[in-house]
């Protein structure tokens, strides 16, 4: 992830952006943020210094407890993105990943089956389970596992508490007629092939910010939602009770990537999880879902897809400042270019 710095108009300028903040889920926000860091150290940002240090707040609502171990996907898929461990092609797990456990406790016939740990990455959760049955909070655990991985970012888990999001299926089999799933039973092991008729994510509403997440929003001087899912990853995160109200308070300029692309998402289960709370699965649906700070929302700025071109007069009537860009994040130069549209969109707001 590493790269050479070059000269930038923004050196110092007192003005310039030296501080960001990501709001995160897993595998589309890793890859945002690792092309966010790439246009950083390039010097690619308008307005954004080259030494701009970067927060990412990171969606814990995927979390779970397999085989006894604590695991957060999305915290350990930005950590092993930016820390260069991850496995290229899955987009999740360890490089050079071994499956001998997964191997083992399926011959005793243990559950669950469908969510299999890998050899190097239960060194992860091992540490991450001993610490925290330790007494220590998620956030202090993280920042002990980034001393390992060295991301580059400050990376915080959005809240300490216990929250996890389930998913309500029709079940003919169930007396109500449907059931209810953990969100990576959902995701897993069903593939999200069955429609999703409900989001429930429990323990939100008794959550509190984990240390430094509000900071996070207010002392910042660019605040940017990737094309993370717009429910289950920066929803969740901005359903923590207290984060909507700072980050629609925040001095700093908000700008949002589209998820969708061409009327659906690019990789992920967006478009069922749109359609579960009843938002519109477009470009310019998403946009108007966040809605405009001016009036109440939270961004000042939204990025489309140049084939959602005809989203922007429909969200710049909203009072959403929309552009059209390129938005697929083929490798880290496309990448910072679209970060780099995202700052310009806000940078004169």
């Amino acid at each position: 992830m590493s790269a050479e710095r070059t000269e930038s108009p923004t050196d110092g300028l007192p003005g310039a952006v030296r501080r960001v903040t990501v709001l995160s889920g897993g595998m589309g926000g890793a890859r945002f943020t690792a092309g966010l860091l790439h246009g950083i150290a390039q010097g690619l940002l308008p307005g954004v210094a080259p030494d701009a240090e970067v927060t990412v707040v990171a969606n814990t609502a995927d979390d779970l407890w397999v085989h006894g171990l604590k695991v957060c996907p999305d915290l350990d898929t930005l950590m092993y993105t930016l820390g260069d461990g991850i496995d290229p092609e899955r987009g999740w797990g360890r490089r050079e990943e071994t499956w001998s456990v997964r191997e083992e406790l399926a011959t005793y016939g243990v559950e669950p089956t469908w969510f299999g740990l890998g050899d190097r990455d239960i060194a992860t959760h091992l540490v991450r389970t001993q610490m925290l049955e330790a007494g220590y909070r998620l956030s202090q655990v993280t920042e002990a596992l980034c001393r390992r991985w060295q991301p580059g970012v400050r990376l915080l888990p959005m809240t300490d508490d216990r929250v996890e999001t389930h998913v309500a299926i029709a079940d003919t089999q169930a007396p109500s007629g449907r059931r209810v799933v953990h969100f990576q039973e959902y995701w897993v092991r069903l593939r999200a092939e069955v429609p999703a008729e409900q989001v429930l994510v429990v323990g939100l509403e008794q959550a509190t910010p984990a240390p430094g997440v509000l900071e996070a929003l207010t002392d910042t001087d660019l605040v940017v939602l990737p094309p993370s899912n717009p429910v289950v990853s920066v929803g969740t995160i901005l359903g923590v009770p207290g984060l909507r109200d700072t980050l629609r308070a925040s001095p700093a300029p908000v700008v949002g990537l589209s998820p969708i692309v061409g009327g659906t998402h690019v990789r992920g289960m967006a478009r069922q999880m749109l359609t579960a709370v009843g938002v519109e699965v477009s470009a310019a649906g998403v946009g108007l879902h966040y809605g405009a700070r001016a009036s109440g929302g939270l961004l000042d700025g939204w990025l489309v897809d140049e084939r959602d071109a005809d989203a922007v007069a429909r969200c710049e009537t909203a009072g959403l400042r929309t552009l059209a860009v390129p938005l697929m994040m083929t490798d880290d130069a496309a990448t910072a270019a679209m970060a780099a549209a995202a700052a310009g969109l806000v940078a004169e707001r």
